[in-house]
């Protein structure tokens, strides 16, 4: 089909509303009446001049139709003296009544069969859709033209075996040819360029069983990244930088000590989050080493990326190897979180999603024009119904086809309430335990604020964790402002917001004064891999310090994470002082800055064992890790401490483990101070050098004396009289 030299321009922007734009230079942008033709040049519905709106260089004239076109159907629109021209598809691909005709709640993108392959694709302004087949290893494609059937859904099945051929769809919208990859594969061609066909039963996988999770706060997760993990040249691993090197047993450093995951095990975590693993551009699949990215520039949300794998040309490869390092992972006893971007993607304009239905999967502001919340362009539409229904598909295609026990949404804040409680709810009707976090910013979005899936709509959002900027903010300090100083680095202004998150932020005496409603919603950090480590801001901020004060300060920062009521979150090698060598945005900067240093961990061996004893400290009774605000307001109380120390008390909580009463005591001071703390045989289980399950020392007074900087975990078996 060819383009037609369009004089004006005319689009449907409701089911009966056309938009009419005549420029001045032609006919002055006047014309009295217009009509609208099929396209077999035969009248179609009587339509009527609303309004007349001057515009810079055009006259905008508001029609309204008799009767409802139809979608997929080519319409002429003629003006007063015989121009004419096509009727594009606006606005109305923006409306409820256009979601509300076209929703189709069925299985899209590829089937395969050894005797047949069917594909469907949701299409509905298209006017032609075409499949384009290349076989392996050719270059001359095959087209072949597919059926539009309800729903707008374009269909075609080819009877015969095309295992291993590449595909994508030809699509004629407004006039205009557009190619396309799948939005659905869930296999891609090198660097993503094509969709591949393969047999998805050859890569099944056996789930391991794993430790029960009776609750999200039961949960400890290390963020980390696949090529950071074991890219180091020490780290021992053979797949270096690849999805078969994060998921490598026994593997060891320079000195014979465990690195990557069998470290991992032996630290104590419960969840590896991985930086996204989905297909995204910034690393070229060719030369897969020369780059490096963190992964948030999507482009196939349902294929594996390939930059990580032994063979990013084999479909099969990047697929089977993610899910042999899931099940490496699984064996361990360790559950899988992975980072999922749905707020955007790479590049709009040459996205599959805008290319197949230009207009409708991203967010436009009053004026038509994209929105930007998320800083990189564009904003996906999650409040669609077709968008939420993709991210709803794609979601549970990694929980059941990779077997994935958690989802990190990038950017949460973006997506709407409903879409996640949907997320939610079609997860727990698989798998309950399935942790689903977030980062709930309040961006700048054109969704109404109580829509938004942000910390401020918390309430509406039952089951789903907020990366809480609260806690990391006020223990290390302002994330943005690398000098100042939180609460852990002994900034004493932080000394009553400390006491708060260190209770859940859930509000303690009063519940509306609370950020969240459950602590399970409280993922509580100090770094990730956004932003400077707090190594890094401590030797800026801290810098008159010497470095033993430094790693007090750090340590003491990610004890409160660990005992905080809440999920806690670690950043990988945050508990052997992680260096990015003070570059705050490292998404592409070379190994040498993002690989986790192993020798460090060695270096830092002291401080790897106390963190690991605290973990297990955490892990050795529920009382740490309550489910509840109620618990939480039943059982903790503070401590009368002066000098901005802060205590602990959880009592009569025997019920949820071996002891009765626990005491958590926070030191920032640079000085030795004393305290006194309620009556009774206290075992020390954490001072200010050790951590771990067997006591230090038994106190019987009710004077204790705190070192610098430092942190102590006291429990008592039996309740005084």
């Amino acid at each position: 089909m060819t383009s037609i030299k369009r004089e004006f321009s005319a689009f449907l922007d409701e089911m009966q509303t056309i938009t009419v734009l005549l420029p001045f230079h032609y006919h002055g942008g006047v014309s009295t009446s217009f009509s609208i033709m099929d396209d077999n040049n035969e009248p179609f519905s009587k339509m009527v001049i609303l309004s007349r709106i001057a515009l810079e260089n055009k006259m905008k004239y508001i029609c309204k139709l008799e009767a409802e076109p139809i979608i997929g159907k080519q319409y002429w629109i003629m003006d007063e003296f015989g121009g004419k021209t096509d009727l594009q598809i606006g606005a109305v691909i923006r409306t409820y009544a256009f979601d509300e005709a076209f929703f189709y709640n069925g299985s899209l993108g590829f089937s395969y069969l050894k005797e047949k392959t069917s594909f469907k694709v949701w299409a509905p302004t298209a006017t032609l859709v075409k499949v384009k087949l290349v076989p392996l290893g050719s270059k001359e494609p095959e087209i072949l033209e597919m059926n539009r059937g309800d729903k707008g859904v374009w269909q075609l099945t080819v009877c015969r075996d095309l295992e291993y051929y590449q595909y994508s769809y030809l699509l004629c919208v407004n006039l205009e040819w557009r190619e396309a990859a799948d939005p659905y594969a869930t296999a891609v061609s090198m660097n993503g360029e094509y969709g591949t066909i393969i047999d998805m039963n050859k890569t099944k996988t056996a789930k391991p069983p794993l430790p029960p999770l009776e609750q999200p706060t039961d949960a400890i997760i290390y963020e980390t990244h696949i090529r950071d993990f074991s890219i180091h040249p020490n780290s021992g691993v053979m797949n270096k930088g690849a999805y078969l090197g994060a998921g490598e047993l026994n593997t060891r450093d320079k000195d014979g000590f465990p690195t990557c995951l069998s470290y991992v095990k032996e630290l104590g975590i419960t969840h590896i989050e991985f930086l996204p693993v989905h297909d995204f551009e910034g690393v070229n699949e060719r030369r897969p080493k020369k780059e490096y990215n963190w992964g948030y520039n999507p482009l196939h949300f349902n294929a594996p990326e390939g930059s990580y794998s032994t063979d990013p040309g084999d479909p099969y490869a990047r697929i089977k190897e993610l899910k042999w390092m899931i099940h490496s992972i699984h064996s361990q006893g360790i559950r899988v979180i992975i980072d999922v971007v749905y707020n955007h993607v790479y590049i709009r304009e040459t996205s599959s999603f805008e290319k197949i239905v230009p207009g409708y999967y991203f967010r436009h502001d009053q004026f038509g024009i994209p929105s930007n919340g998320t800083g990189v362009g564009n904003d996906f539409a999650s409040e669609r119904l077709m968008a939420r229904k993709y991210i709803l598909d794609s979601v549970m295609y990694w929980l059941n086809e990779y077997q994935i026990d958690g989802f990190r949404f990038d950017l949460m804040g973006i997506l709407d309430n409903e879409t996640m409680n949907k997320v939610r709810k079609a997860v727990n009707s698989v798998d309950p335990s399935v942790i689903i976090i977030g980062e709930g910013w309040d961006l700048n979005t054109p969704l109404l604020s109580r829509m938004k899936a942000n910390i401020g709509n918390q309430a509406q959002l039952p089951g789903i964790g907020q990366f809480n900027d609260w806690f990391r903010d006020t223990i290390k300090g302002s994330t943005f402002n690398l000098y100042d100083k939180g609460y852990a680095l002994g900034n004493n202004q932080y000394y009553l917001t400390a006491k708060k998150v260190l209770a859940g932020s859930i509000g303690l005496e009063k519940k509306e004064k609370g950020l969240f409603y459950s602590p399970s919603q409280s993922v509580n950090y100090v770094e990730s891999h956004d932003n400077h480590t707090l190594w890094d801001k401590l030797l800026v901020c801290s810098s008159e310090k010497t470095d033993p004060i430094i790693q007090r300060q750090h340590r003491l920062a990610t004890v409160m994470v660990l005992l905080a009521q809440g999920i806690p979150f670690l950043h990988s090698g945050q508990e052997f002082f992680r260096t990015k060598k003070g570059i705050g945005n490292s998404y592409r900067s070379p190994d040498e800055i993002n690989y986790l240093d192993w020798d460090r961990k060695s270096l830092y061996s002291d401080n790897v064992d106390y963190i690991r004893g605290m973990i297990n400290i955490r892990k050795s009774h529920k009382a740490f890790r309550f489910s509840s605000a109620e618990l939480i307001r039943k059982h903790l109380r503070f401590l009368p401490f002066d000098n901005k120390i802060i205590g602990i008390i959880l009592e009569d909580v025997g019920e949820f483990g071996q002891w009765d009463r626990l005491i958590m005591i926070f030191n920032p001071s640079e000085c030795q101070q004393s305290v006194q703390i309620p009556k009774g045989v206290w075992h020390v289980l954490a001072d200010e050098n050790k951590a771990g399950l067997d006591a230090i020392r038994v106190i019987k007074h009710p004077l204790i004396t705190l070192m610098p900087i430092s942190s102590y975990v006291l429990v008592s078996r039996f309740l005084s009289t």
